[in-house]
């Protein structure tokens, strides 16, 4: 039975992986999706994960379901669109690395999961997992927000943690004063918040990380807020307790998903912790630590999903091939 459980949107990545001499960009079709992802990672680091989305029933479809079974998360979760295609995602990688996004989503299966599959699929586990995890992506289009937020309030009524991961996506918004009100209306549920620095200014208004994980905190009472900073490792909260935990430097190949394996590094220690109760700063910050070296080795190889370590890989700072 699985211990964490992911909800949102699985869709492909074409990712830029080379430029040609007659300048053509070549691109390959990663499994991806920030909660998918999150999955993938927990997995491969030992933690019993599974997912509930949709996908389209096509080829991309069945790439990203037989992904995520190869990985070992459970996908009795994962439904299948006959009406919809498979959600497409156009990652572009510049120099240094840095990504940016173009979404081929318009009625994408992504964002027609419906609130009684999600929490269907939710309660049809035969124990109780010990986190549900979901990000804001799938907030932007009915049904899918609908049955995110279905699935949120039915796991924390069951006494279920929440793991939220707000992550901006300009361009699948309205505007971004829609955006904010949609990504803050979550909070007040959610157990372990992950926001990158330019999150937690959008949520908060402020660029400081105390002040601004201190307004989220007083404001929503949630207990473990972490701000991940690139290069700079990662800030935490625990409640009245602040900290910063550095990075591992290492040769950036794409940035792609090391947001989402920190996020699902840190879960699977978490589940190893037996929860947040209990958990002192200085365990944190060995927890945090881990994450931030799990999330350091995917930056070193191409997409998000094959990129990804295995525990060995982050427990000897050794990392293999791609997979």
């Amino acid at each position: 039975m699985p211990e964490i459980v992911t909800v949102g949107e699985a869709l492909i990545d074409l990712t830029q992986t080379a430029e040609d001499s007659a300048h053509i960009c070549h691109y390959a079709a990663f499994p991806g999706g920030a909660p998918a992802n999150v999955a993938v990672a927990a997995a491969r680091l030992g933690a019993k994960a599974a997912f509930i989305g949709k996908v389209g029933r096509d080829a991309f479809g069945t790439s990203i379901k037989q992904t995520l079974s190869r990985n070992q998360v459970d996908v009795t979760g994962l439904y299948e669109s006959q009406q919809f295609l498979t959600t497409l995602a156009v990652v572009s990688v510049d120099p240094s690395g840095e990504r940016s996004f173009a979404f081929y989503r318009t009625s994408g299966a992504d964002t027609q999961l419906t609130q009684q599959e999600a929490v269907q699929a939710l309660n049809a586990y035969q124990e109780r997992p010990v986190f549900l995890h979901f990000g804001s992506v799938s907030l932007t289009a009915e049904p899918a927000r609908s049955a995110t937020l279905g699935a949120a309030q039915a796991a924390r009524d069951m006494g279920i943690l929440l793991s939220y991961d707000p992550n901006y996506r300009a361009n699948l918004w309205p505007d971004q004063e829609t955006a904010v009100e949609r990504m803050k209306e979550p909070l007040s549920l959610c157990h372990v918040l992950k926001v990158a620095e330019v999150e937690l200014e959008l949520l908060t208004g402020s660029q400081d990380l105390e002040a601004g994980t201190g307004l989220i905190y007083e404001k929503y009472g949630t207990p473990l807020i972490v701000v991940t900073l690139g290069e700079g490792g990662s800030f935490y909260r625990l409640g009245s307790h602040t900290g910063q935990v550095a990075a591992q430097t290492v040769q950036v190949a794409d940035t792609n998903g090391a947001g989402d394996t920190f996020l699902g590094a840190l879960l699977s220690r978490l589940v190893l912790a037996d929860g947040l109760e209990g958990l002192t700063p200085e365990q944190l910050e060995g927890e945090l630590d881990f994450a931030n070296r799990a999330a350091a080795l995917t930056c070193t190889r191409p997409g998000a999903i094959p990129a990804m370590p295995v525990l060995d890989e982050v427990l000897t700072g050794k990392g293999g091939a791609a997979q």
